[in-house]
């Protein structure tokens, strides 16, 4: 039994590290400061506790109808590692080289619009949740992750804790986003807008080597299947 705990928390602890710099509640947390100041502090509130939610069912629905959305269209693991790595790829080459601030996306004029109609707009959904946080990086590698469950790697895990891994991950994801949106304002009096640009390129640097691997891996595959 002692076996088995510690393998399920060898396992969520691998999982909070490579979904943690995918889903890099900072996004969020930076679109909560800008488009956040002028709701109501307990709308606000409220809203972090649905887009936490949100972050969740998101990545439940991902892990569990993953493989159904693969094979009903026909993707191949090999083409999904190499696709979601490109994917990876791309969000981290953005926070290594941001061009644009997460203030700047299409989603924050909408609700910029909203709010200057009079209304308290609701950003729990779009772009909290997502793409801030369960963007497409975080749906790629979950889909990846759940159609590995199965592998040899993995036979001697016992099937609950492959059972209960995915939603120990997912609810402390939850918690660390809601926890981080909640703080927002004194992490950044803490570290500084400097600080959480410098933590926001580190982790886009751990995605472009994530993404590079998932790309070997997916070609490694390919060529291990020819003839």
């Amino acid at each position: 039994m002692l076996n088995d705990l510690f393998l399920l928390g060898k396992l969520t602890g691998l999982g909070l590290v490579i979904l943690l710099p995918l889903a890099n509640p900072l996004t969020s947390m930076t679109m909560l400061l800008s488009l956040g100041q002028h709701i109501p502090y307990k709308e606000r509130a409220r809203q972090i506790r649905q887009a936490a939610c949100y972050v969740v069912g998101i990545m439940l629905v991902t892990y569990y109808a993953g493989a159904w959305i693969m094979s009903t269209f026909g993707i191949s693991i090999p083409g999904l590692r190499i696709a979601g790595g490109l994917i990876v790829m791309v969000l981290g080459f953005s926070m290594l080289f941001p061009k644009a601030q997460p203030e700047d996306a299409p989603e924050v004029e909408q609700t910029d619009a909203a709010a200057r109609r009079g209304a308290a707009p609701n950003i729990a959904f779009v772009p909290l949740a997502m793409p801030g946080t369960a963007g497409p990086g975080t749906i790629a590698m979950i889909i990846s992750a759940a159609s590995s469950m199965n592998s040899d790697e993995l036979a001697h895990v016992p099937a609950w804790v492959l059972a209960v891994v995915p939603i120990v991950v997912f609810a402390l994801l939850g918690l660390i986003f809601w926890i981080c949106l909640t703080s927002a304002d004194k992490i950044v009096a803490l570290i500084g807008h400097e600080g959480v640009e410098a933590i926001s390129r580190v982790m886009g640097f751990l995605l472009v080597c994530m993404g590079v691997q998932f790309v070997i891996n997916g070609v490694l595959e390919i060529a291990h299947g020819l003839p």
